[in-house]
């Protein structure tokens, strides 16, 4: 298929466009930017006057919840949810059931996922058998099935020795290990952040030493290893601060945080909002301050939905019974546009504008740090576009989501940006029916 998308506002964060600029597309591939190829004739044109098209969103934490949790979304839905919120490639937790452990569970994943023709989808295979934190799963083999790395999920590994030699496995083998840094034991149980609002509201509370002793955990074993860790879903100032000061240090450090982290604090619990039930908990304006300012300065490297589908009999419950977790995939872009609106363009941070640095937290460097060729409109990259409007407000509805996750804590909000059309590999997955 030869696709001409003209008259576009091409933003391709990696190569530092920001401009008007007609792409080309043949045979899944960028052809051209700007001017066609000798000899191309379309066969479909998209006429993009007014949005903005840009290379297909990077999504670094997406639980599918396939298999195992059917009851709460399946792999049909939950791809649809990528496909309106113009992602095309995705990263999912091992925390399936059975456990992404094995080859064969995998390839049965990836194979599904295939012939759905939307996401790429890129599983993280478990550390550990069972995520149970005591024998190394076969590495080798579940990276030759198609895993992209290793996590624990929300899984903290108990015994030091057992991280250590992970680690030192994946440096010989030159893997990265995905962890969210959260201590086995401080704060098991706790469904809060500590503090005020926790204690007024009589919630048990997981305190932000809970990631900073974590953090120098990992970073000490980092040191010994040289192994390469992804830090999943930071939450707090002082966390980020130690990320800053390792990645000064050279240490061969990424992270990021979820999209919701970035605009809500504890106080949007409210009066016990189970939709505002997350992990990691929301914590302190300081702390969502300090993620802000992490995402503008760098040290965060990405931003992911953290897409969490709950079901009503898990989530329409007391605060401190429901399931921890959000729908997000399609919130992803409006989201990170709200970052870039509200915080990012009143700051003195010089360099790219705002929107284009907004779009390269869940683009090109969400790629970068998922080792995947994604997230750019080069020419001879893989044909995946995302193309909205800016401009088009809407409002979080759960009549509105496709996925089967209908429980956000944003939902009544009113939002900008809204996704037209989504490419994958050339073909055009999604397109948005008028309203």
């Amino acid at each position: 298929m030869k696709l001409h998308i003209k008259n576009g506002h091409l933003i391709d964060p990696a190569n530092g466009i920001d401009a008007q600029q007609d792409l080309f597309i043949d045979a899944g591939k960028v052809v051209a930017v700007g001017a066609a190829p000798a000899g191309f004739v379309a066969e479909q044109t998209i006429d993009a006057s007014g949005l903005v098209v840009a290379p297909g969103l990077v999504d670094l934490s997406v639980r599918l919840r396939e298999p195992g949790y059917e009851y709460k979304a399946t792999l049909e839905s939950e791809l649809q949810a990528a496909m309106q919120g113009g992602v095309t490639s995705l990263v999912c937790p091992p925390d399936t059931d059975p456990v992404l452990d094995e080859s064969g569970l995998v390839e049965m994943l990836k194979y599904r996922a295939k012939t759905r023709n939307q996401a790429n989808v890129h599983p993280l295979g478990a550390l550990t058998v069972g995520l149970k934190g005591e024998a190394l799963t076969e590495m080798a083999e579940l990276t030759e099935a198609g895993c992209i790395g290793f996590s624990q999920a929300e899984e903290p590994i108990e015994d030091t020795t057992v991280l250590l030699r992970a680690l030192q496995y994946a440096k010989t083998f030159d893997y990265t290990v995905w962890l969210r840094p959260q201590d086995a034991h401080i704060g098991r149980g706790g469904i809060a952040a500590s503090g005020a609002i926790a204690s007024r509201l009589g919630l048990s509370g997981v305190p932000v030493m809970a990631e900073t002793i974590a953090l120098h955990t990992i970073f000490e074993l980092m040191r010994a290893t040289g192994a390469r860790v992804h830090l999943c879903r930071l939450s707090s100032a002082a966390g980020i601060e130690l990320v800053r000061q390792a990645k000064r240090e050279g240490l061969p450090v990424s992270c990021d945080v979820g999209a919701h982290h970035v605009h809500l604090t504890d106080a949007d619990i409210g009066f016990f909002d189970s939709n505002a039930r997350l992990t990691p908990p929301l914590r302190s304006q300081r702390d969502r301050d300090a993620i802000r300012l992490g995402l503008l300065d760098g040290t965060i490297d990405a931003l992911c939905s953290d897409h969490t589908p709950v079901d009503d009999d898990e989530k329409l419950l007391p605060f401190g019974e429901a399931s921890a977790g959000a729908t997000g995939l399609e919130l992803l872009l409006s989201l990170t546009l709200k970052w870039a609106n509200d915080y990012a363009a009143t700051q003195a941070a010089g360099g790219a504008r705002p929107l284009a640095r907004a779009l390269g937290l869940i683009t090109s460097q969400a790629a970068k740090v998922a080792g995947l060729s994604a997230g750019t409109l080069s020419v001879g990259a893989n044909a995946d576009v995302c193309i909205f409007d800016p401009e088009a407000h809407w409002t979080v509805q759960a009549g509105a989501l496709a996925s089967q996750g209908k429980h956000t804590p944003f939902l009544g909000y009113n939002l900008a940006a809204q996704v037209q059309t989504t490419i994958v590999a050339g073909r055009v997955a999604f397109q948005r029916k008028p309203a």
